[in-house]
């Protein structure tokens, strides 16, 4: 049964596109949402299925007529997905502010795909002030009001409910990632699919595949340790690199990984004013490369996690081009440096095509861990 849950969510994360047509053929309104935080709660409140965007391995070709190519991939793969009709069906984009690199991307969009209207999401730096909620909101109404334009009802008591279900499967998920941390017979790549599956699905049908995912794992014995580690990164769906992980004997015990557990760490509050939770949601997040906060406590928190976990290492996987994930590398090196806690730095790019460095990396790595 497991291996059949796993299939299914293989099934939507490989297939992002014909998870996208049932809901359009259902006469749902499809509404993307790029890296790293949107609002979905809003979306879903309104009546829309938010779907995400994150780009996909393709060759550039159109994106290199609106990005320099030291921009990273995974925006420039979104747009060359824009340009090509990946999207089409789609009502709108919401991309957030969240990097240099995003904030391109939006301006980029309305003159490269003007078939789906691009709204902008404009979080503050200083987010955990009043100030900055109260800036935070702000961008959730100008969000309410675009989304009102394409047909949605905004609705106080239905944020509230949708707040409610995302907060169910934020808890479903971190619970999900316990588990899977005691279950090495789990692959990378499954456990990749599980997480990747999440952008395509409602997230009450996901929660509810990944409840009967726990119940089965947690009757099942789980098989030996094989070598437990922390990956670290933006993004780790390549199939190439998770199979490679996989061959090598590796077992991700935890993630610090923007596109899986990251997104769940942090529940909305609970509140009589639901838009104003849900800015508070965006003031209590933390432990992010693009969430700014000067102390740095994601560095911290990977080398507590790596110790609670026992894990035997860290690997970093890297996507070439990204300044929030290049700056953080340093400290997250020096600081398992310290706590002895061996450390491996990769990196990836959408339009990888050979991955034998990467394989000669981590095999080294391995070794060198197992000695």
């Amino acid at each position: 049964m497991v291996n059949e849950i796993f299939d299914q969510f293989h099934k939507i994360a490989t297939a992002p596109r014909a998870q996208m047509d049932s809901y359009l053929q259902q006469g749902k309104k499809v509404v993307l949402t790029s890296p790293v935080y949107t609002p979905e709660e809003i979306l879903h409140s309104m009546g829309f299925v938010p779907m995400g965007a994150w780009g996909a391995d393709v060759e550039l070709n159109r994106s290199k007529e609106y990005f320099p190519a030291f921009l990273c991939s995974i925006v420039q793969s979104m747009l060359e997905l824009g340009i090509n009709g990946a999207y089409k069906g789609a009502s709108a984009i919401v991309i957030p502010s969240l990097c240099d690199t995003l904030k391109t991307l939006g301006e980029n969009w309305k003159y490269a795909v003007k078939d789906i209207p691009f709204i902008p999401m404009t979080y503050p730096q200083h987010r955990k002030p009043a100030y900055g909620i109260a800036y935070t909101k702000a961008g959730y109404e100008r969000v309410i009001h675009d989304l009102e334009k394409l047909g949605g009802k905004f609705d106080a008591a239905a944020l509230a409910e949708s707040n409610r279900i995302y907060n169910r499967h934020n808890q479903v998920m971190r619970r999900a990632e316990e588990v899977l941390a005691n279950h090495p017979e789990i692959t990378a790549a499954q456990r990749s699919d599980l997480f990747k599956s999440a952008f395509f699905m409602l997230k009450e049908e996901h929660t509810a595949l990944v409840e009967q995912l726990i119940k089965e794992l947690e009757g099942t014995a789980p098989a030996a340790e094989n070598l437990p580690v922390i990956v670290s990164g933006i993004l780790t769906d390549a199939p190439q690199l998770n199979a490679i992980m996989d061959e090598l004997g590796f077992h991700i015990v935890a993630d610090d990984v923007a596109a899986q557990s990251r997104q769940y760490r942090t529940d909305v509050p609970e509140g009589e004013d639901a838009l104003q939770a849900l800015a508070e949601k965006f003031g209590n997040m933390d432990n992010c490369s693009v969430l700014y906060n000067v102390e740095k406590p994601r560095v911290q928190w990977i080398v507590d996690t790596a110790k609670e976990r026992n894990a035997k290492g860290v690997i970093v996987v890297m996507t070439k081009f990204c300044d929030p994930e290049e700056f953080d590398y340093v400290m997250i090196k020096k600081a398992c440096e310290k706590a002895d806690i061996p450390a491996t730095l990769i990196e990836v790019d959408r339009q990888m095509k050979q991955f034998e460095q990467i394989r000669t990396n981590l095999e080294t790595f391995r070794d060198m861990v197992n000695m």
